[in-house]
């Protein structure tokens, strides 16, 4: 008898997708990482049967660019990608204070230290109201943009 472990619905960080039906901007897990899909293309098949398709991504959290290759028939993991905005309320020791959906803050997120983190900063200390757009895919959540709120 098979043991199979079990699951709660919903819970899952990643889905299956076969290979073949993988999109360029869209997102697919390489070398464990989530990533933006920004160059596929499909070879002929060869000697043994299948198609194989040559993913480039860039990594969400890091921009790092990953490579694999699969066979087009294979299925490849995709990351369940979220993106929310909230309500940037004060910078604390490197530290975003978010205002949340239930009226709630949370502060665990980084200030970004990139361009990102600069222009976020800049912006709040001169006052204007910010909503900052956060990621999340398979546990990780990173600021990737900002726009000012009305």
């Amino acid at each position: 008898m098979d043991q199979f472990e079990s699951v709660t619905s919903g819970a899952s960080e990643t889905y299956p997708v076969q290979c073949s039906a993988l999109r360029k901007n869209g997102f697919v897990m390489l070398k464990g990482r989530p990533c933006k899909i920004v160059e596929m293309s499909t070879s002929k098949t060869g000697k043994h049967g299948h198609a194989k398709v040559h993913l480039v991504g860039l990594d969400l959290f890091t921009g790092k660019k990953l490579e694999d290759l699969c066979p087009s028939t294979h299925n490849m993991e995709v990351p369940n990608v979220s993106r929310k905005d909230y309500q940037l309320t004060d910078i604390d020791d490197g530290f975003l204070s978010l205002l949340q959906d239930d009226g709630t803050q949370r502060e665990d997120l980084k200030l970004p230290d990139d361009d990102l983190g600069k222009e976020i900063l800049r912006k709040f200390e001169n006052d204007e109201q910010l909503l900052v757009t956060v990621l999340k895919a398979v546990g990780e959540e990173a600021v990737i943009a900002t726009k000012t709120s009305s």
